[in-house]
């Protein structure tokens, strides 16, 4: 059997320069890893830590687990474009590999039905059920390819209010990849009008092209070269554009596994795997609340990821990362697990031209650590100062079951430098950081407890403390199971606010929702834990105007007060003094109820 024909030369050329230019890439970036991720690379790369990462690259690349959950049939459009050409792959090279015993070219797999042309049954045993597993498998790939045109039309039922715009380039690309199957399957029916070869489809659409009269070995021949050109064209525009996402996400997948993180300074290597790894899906646009309460659909992760990776040729690099809450709406949504807001920070420390600190600084000299020995430190956080019923309620704790604690910023107040960070003033951030890591240290003290959930992720995330950390509503929590603190409850139905940089940020839901069932009756509300709505009044955005900040506030107000409670709780100081200024409706942090219903 003949194994060439010249028509399978753009294919070729497309599979070469998809090769090439990947292993390119991909070698350049793991060499422009920083030092720390490079450290944790060569630490764990032989470790158990792969078998996981293989599961998560199969589910979420092939399986597309997580788009699923956010809609059954989005998720299986996808998963019918991505699992089922890798089965067409597979299944195909099983096949040509039987068909041809003796070896063969790699591309036969791809275009066998040409290039085995006998009956079926005489080409080797089984040849039908592979045929035939094989018009199935193309079936169900052109299933998910007609939902993805649908889509374009009406993306509603897909569960998408919005999709995203593309640059030229991945229309081409993309328009190259919905040609490639309706080609595959005129191609393999015409042949099959000739031959009669090809499973139960094929065979069935080659008998209707016979009687139309395309039985034709010059149109055959074109439709096989059309095939191959819109594979090429896909293969080699791959690369530069977003279905490079493709063959990186296996590798973001494998590289986060391993414990690699992104930095929060600059751009490195790790950075570029994240930016090519977006599939440009577009969920993170119905999940930003900017859009959601605003409008804005201009600066969602999705766009910023595509500018950054074009190099901000239009310009817009600056605006797309300032306007943004910062509150992991679209982190949770996004498929690949992309962190956005760091790549953001990137952004804003790299735009901004860092101000001149020499003697900002001075009044910290007169701030000393407190001899804190078997001590837990509190640290209330700037906000809480303009919240002071907070700490209050936190000190009644403390002295309800006999806690020494030393209030670190109770009168020469220290911010924890993520508000510098998150406006991308890192110089400035990582001096607070300093001197607090300084101050804690030195006091000696055994655990640090915080109010405000702000600081709260930044000592967990950007400072390196020898001792542990806790939310206090965690560390109530704790209290409240070892028995060192009592509770009655009271009658007032409650419903909870999960704060973002405490939820979506650190993934405590658990523990508030603890606290306020044994001090009070908690009300579910519509939008909550992963998908709660931010309140709009966060530090990580510092262009949208009061009037744009309340509309944001009140989407999460009208959420909260939905089920009719007595009251709002919330764990965050800045989100009950945005809830408060609302309206004279009670509105009181976690601690603050516990306080109330201590026993004595």
């Amino acid at each position: 059997m003949n194994n060439f024909e010249f028509f399978v030369l753009p294919f070729c050329v497309g599979v070469l320069l998809l090769l090439g230019f990947s292993i390119y890439k991909y070698v350049r970036w793991i060499k422009e890893f920083n030092k720390l991720q490079q450290k944790v690379i060569l630490k764990n790369i032989l470790s158990w830590k792969f078998l996981p990462a293989i599961w998560e690259a199969i589910r979420e690349s092939l399986l597309h687990w997580h788009i699923t959950k956010h809609n059954k049939l989005l998720g299986y459009m996808h998963r019918s474009l991505a699992f089922g050409w890798f089965l067409l792959i597979v299944v195909g090279a099983i096949q040509a590999d039987k068909g041809f015993p003796d070896g063969h070219p790699f591309w036969v797999a791809i275009f066998y039905n040409f290039f085995v042309t006998e009956d079926n049954l005489e080409v080797f045993p089984k040849a039908v059920f592979y045929a035939n597993l094989m018009d199935a498998l193309l079936i169900y790939v052109l299933s998910g390819l007609f939902l993805a045109m649908f889509k374009k039309v009406w993306s509603r039922p897909l569960g998408m209010k919005r999709t995203t715009k593309h640059h030229p380039i991945d229309r081409i690309t993309k328009l190259a990849l919905w040609c490639i199957f309706p080609l595959r399957l005129l191609s393999e029916g015409v042949t099959s009008s000739i031959y009669h070869n090809g499973g139960f489809m094929i065979e069935a659409l080659g008998n209707v092209l016979m009687a139309a009269g395309m039985d034709d070995s010059i149109f055959e021949y074109s439709c096989w070269t059309t095939y191959s050109l819109s594979l090429g064209v896909f293969f080699a525009l791959m690369p530069f554009t977003r279905y490079m996402h493709i063959f990186t996400e296996p590798f973001l997948i494998y590289f986060r596994q391993l414990g690699v993180r992104e930095a929060t300074e600059q751009k490195t290597g790790y950075t570029m795997f994240e930016l090519n790894a977006c599939a440009r899906c577009g969920l993170c646009i119905d999940a930003c609340p900017i859009n959601k309460e605003l409008g804005i659909t201009t600066i969602q992760g999705v766009y910023m990821l595509q500018n950054i990776r074009n190099h901000d040729l239009t310009k817009k690099g600056d605006a797309m990362a300032e306007n943004c809450l910062m509150c992991d709406r679209c982190v949770v949504e996004c498929p690949v697990g992309i962190d956005l807001n760091a790549i953001r920070q990137q952004v804003r420390i790299k735009n901004k031209a860092q101000i001149d600190t020499s003697g900002n600084y001075d009044y910290l000299k007169s701030v000393h650590p407190f001899n804190a020995i078997g001590r837990v430190a509190y640290f209330g956080g700037c906000m809480s100062h303009l919240t002071p019923a907070i700490p209050q309620a936190m000190k009644q704790i403390f002295d309800a079951v006999g806690q020494r604690y030393w209030y670190m910023d109770e009168e020469a107040s220290i911010c924890c430098g993520k508000p510098l960070l998150q406006q991308g003033f890192n110089q400035q951030a990582t001096e607070l950081r300093r001197k607090n890591t300084e101050m804690i240290i030195n006091s000696k003290a055994n655990l640090l407890v915080t109010s405000c959930p702000i600081c709260y992720q930044s000592f967990r995330k950007y400072y390196k403390l020898p001792i542990p950390v806790m939310h206090h509503t965690e560390y109530i929590a704790q209290l409240l199971n070892s028995g060192r603190l009592r509770l009655q409850q009271s009658d007032l139905k409650v419903t909870y606010h999960d704060p973002c940089e405490l939820g979506r940020g650190c993934g405590i839901y658990d523990e508030p929702r603890q606290l306020l069932q044994a001090s009070a009756h908690l009300l579910p509300t519509k939008s909550e834990r992963e998908q709660s709505l931010c309140c709009g009044f966060n530090l990580g955005n510092t262009v949208t105007t009061l009037e744009q900040q309340t509309l944001i506030r009140d989407a999460a107000l009208n959420n909260l007060l939905e089920p009719q409670p007595d009251l709002i709780a919330t764990a965050c100081p800045m989100c009950k003094k945005a809830f408060t200024r609302a309206q004279p409706f009670p509105v009181k942090d976690i601690a603050e109820i516990v306080a109330a219903q201590i026993k004595s």
